[in-house]
């Protein structure tokens, strides 16, 4: 049984100039691939995605920021909350605005939505986490990931944002 509790509701939901702003992350680590032909290790970057509870397509973490959290916990809270990892939160790759069908409220009506994305490096898969019940996580190299990814923004993010973060700054991270 997992110990943790996800945030749920409205209440506490930031908005700007009628946009729900959201917090997310696209987890990732380093995996040594054996498929090279010499006696070299190369490392493979893999990104872990969640499947979605309303539909099919896979998704990165993402959820409402909230008045009592900064952005970056946010992030870090949804990584917990849906995906049951745990990480250093890395840079933020970009924000996107997208449409959100299936959240419009009062205070965003037509369900407009910008999302803070950042990389987080992956130290911990837990065993048990919130959203186990109805989510399941998935590790995809990044070419599937693009492939499997249901939301086009999200698509944007990785192809756009994270990937060229990973070419900027990413190559510190392996030693």
């Amino acid at each position: 049984m997992c110990d943790l509790i996800a945030r749920t509701g409205r209440l506490q939901q930031r908005y700007e100039n009628g946009c729900r702003l959201v917090a997310g992350c696209i987890p990732f680590r380093y995996r040594i691939s054996e498929e090279v032909s010499d006696s070299s290790c190369e490392k493979v970057v893999e990104v872990l995605m969640i499947s979605s509870s309303s539909g099919p397509g896979l998704l990165f973490p993402k959820g409402g920021w909230e008045n009592d959290e900064t952005v970056r916990e946010a992030a870090a809270r949804e990584a917990v909350e849906e995906a049951g990892v745990r990480g250093i939160l890395l840079d933020l790759v970009g924000e996107y605005e997208f449409k959100s069908k299936t959240h419009q409220d009062e205070f965003c009506p037509e369900g407009l939505c910008k999302a803070a994305m950042y990389a987080l490096l992956v130290k911990e898969e837990l065993d048990s986490w919130p959203e186990q019940e109805t989510r399941s996580r998935t590790w995809l190299t990044i070419p599937e990931a693009v492939e499997n990814c249901r939301h086009a923004w999200m698509k944007c993010a990785l192809e756009e944002g994270f990937c060229k973060w990973l070419q900027d700054k990413g190559h510190q991270l392996i030693q």
